[in-house]
């Protein structure tokens, strides 16, 4: 089962060489990480997707704690949540395929943030499968490059 959990932990050096080395240590997977700094630049959010079963995410979960850099660990998939990617594709676009590509990048709320003569380099954000769906269309126009920024993640504010 994929898990999404939410790291806070001290921007410091190594803080995350840590976490990853956690993962490596014990034979676990990490899909995706995305961090950066939050409103405090003292501390970064570490997003994480993962998959295990809940003793496997447990003891993920525990042993994060246990890392001195470590401030908070939140496995936000339990709850409801709004995850985002975004991907930068290079597509083929030439004269015949540039009004399709086009059509296609509007469908999916998607811009051309750079063109070439041959090519368009489009950026589209969204969930996984939307990200899924957006390339295996393009993909039969030709893609020549894709960039993902991996999972970010935010639980959902209470309901009053």
């Amino acid at each position: 089962m994929k898990h999404t959990l939410s790291v806070l932990l001290q921007n410091k050096p190594g803080a995350l060489s840590r976490v990853t080395g956690l993962f490596s240590g014990r034979g676990f997977n990490i899909e995706s990480l995305c961090v950066a700094e939050t409103l405090d630049p003292k501390v970064s959010c570490l997003t994480l997707v993962t998959r295990g079963d809940e003793a496997i995410i447990e003891q993920i979960c525990k042993q994060l704690h246990k890392l001195i850099d470590v401030i908070k660990v939140t496995d936000i998939s339990e709850g409801e949540y709004v995850e985002r990617e975004m991907v930068l594709i290079r597509v083929k676009a030439e004269a015949s395929t540039r009004a399709e590509v086009l059509r296609i990048i509007d469908i999916f709320r998607g811009k051309v943030v750079d063109v070439s003569p041959t090519t368009y380099a489009v950026e589209v954000t969204g969930s996984e499968s939307k990200i899924k769906a957006v390339i295996d269309i393009l993909r039969p126009i030709g893609i020549k490059e894709i960039i993902r920024t991996g999972t970010i993640a935010m639980a959902r504010a209470p309901k009053k």
